[in-house]
Order: structure tokens, then sequence, then C-alpha cells
């Protein structure tokens, strides 16, 4: 599909790589987006409608689907995480927290806008993972185990909606340069870099983008006899 003309709905829109994706989205020349937040008083791009949506929340997301029918794209960006091992202080509540953002959340809202993307034919969903969906470490314990939740839910979906010509996207990616990652020394991409090659994706059909050196390193392991999720941290 072609960003041209078509009406993208981004959760998580008020900041970071969802902003990005707003601003991407206008930029090449999107008929409408949609920038959604759990406070729109939030969202203060130009040129985007701003709706309220909290995607832990169904009757939200059920109004969303149907304030939105028009949607051709939709961009599972909303995310959290909450840093620390399994064993370490974060508490059962804390990973039913993420879970519900990073793992229901998107699973919630393909399942209100499938329909939608069925009946203006077809669409896409781009789901934003993370190179966390095949790495865990110590720092991204339930992080992690959200990602690669979310993971496979993307390659469910993309089973499921073939017939209706929905396009699924996984995109995963490293450190990227915003708020959440701010303190961490670590290379970072750009969340304009990041976000390019995704709406690029998009655009030519593709299921998976890889969008740094290192996811491109950690995905050519996995079949390996040394698979980095296997290595010591």
């Amino acid at each position: 599909m072609q960003l041209k003309n078509a009406v993208v709905l981004i959760t998580g829109a008020n900041r970071g790589i969802g902003l990005a994706f707003a601003r991407e989205a206008l930029a090449r020349g999107a008929r409408k987006v949609y920038a959604a937040a759990r406070d729109p008083a939030t969202v203060r791009l130009e040129g985007v409608e701003a709706i309220r949506l909290d995607v832990t929340d169904a009757d939200q997301v059920a109004r969303a689907a149907a304030h939105c029918g028009d949607v051709t794209l939709l961009i599972n960006n909303a995310g959290i995480a909450a840093p620390g091992g399994f064993l370490a202080d974060p508490t059962l509540e804390s990973a039913r927290r993420q879970f519900e953002t990073n793992f229901f959340g998107p699973l919630r809202m393909a399942q209100a806008f499938a329909p939608v993307l069925a009946r203006n034919g077809g669409g896409a969903i781009l789901n934003v993972l993370s190179i966390a969906s095949w790495l865990n470490r110590p720092l991204l314990g339930v992080y992690g185990s959200t990602k690669s939740a979310a993971w496979a839910l993307t390659n469910g979906l993309r089973h499921e909606l073939r017939a209706q010509g929905t396009l699924v996207t996984g995109l995963h990616m490293g450190f990227v340069d915003t708020d959440l990652t701010r303190g961490i020394d670590m290379p970072k991409s750009t969340p304009e870099s990041v976000v390019r090659q995704a709406l690029d994706a998009v655009e030519a059909g593709q299921e998976e983008v890889l969008a740094d050196d290192v996811t491109r390193q950690v995905k050519a392991s996995l079949a390996s006899a040394q698979s980095a999720y296997l290595a010591a941290a």
C-alpha cells in the first residue's frame, strides 16, 4: 500500500517513535492521520486529528474503531517498559501492566480494526516490536517477554488476515533515541531513521523490518550454534 492518500492511526503518537510516525505519514501525503494518546492534549502536531485512546481500555478501543472507520493503516506503537529481571523487585502487577499494553493492546486493536481494514480494501497493520523479541537480558526481563509475545501475535495475525488482503508487518529495532532511553549509554538509532525504514517496508509490501545492524546480527544468529539469546550477558 502507499502512504499517499492513506488514512493512518498511530497509537502512542504524542512522543518518540509515534510522533515520528505521524510526521512521516503527513510528509508522505497521508489523507488523514489519527494521533492517538491517553491524553489527546499532549498531541501538539499540526495536521493530525488527536484522539483519546488507552489501548488497555476495551471500551476506548471500541469507540476508536467506530470513530475511525476510514483507517487503512494501523500502527500499533504504544508501549511501556519497567526495567528489571524476573526475580527483581517488579511485581506480578507490573508484569501484568506491561502485558496489558504491549501484548493485549495490539491484540485488542487488531480485533477491533481488522473489520475496518477489510471494509477499506485490506490495508496494513504495522506492529512496533523490538530486538528484545529475541534477546532477553536481566534489565529487559518482562518487557522482552511482552515483545516476544507481540512477535508471535504479529506472525499469527499475518496468517489470519492474509485472506482479506491485510499486510501485517513487524518492526524490530534496538535502542532508539527517545525520552524512554535517556540515560542509557548505548548506540541508538534516530526515530526518523526507524520510521522511514518501517514505512518504506509497508509501501513495498514487506512483512518484517530489521532497522539497525545489531538487530540484523541478532536475527541472523537465531539459527546458529552460538545464538545471541543463548550467549552469556
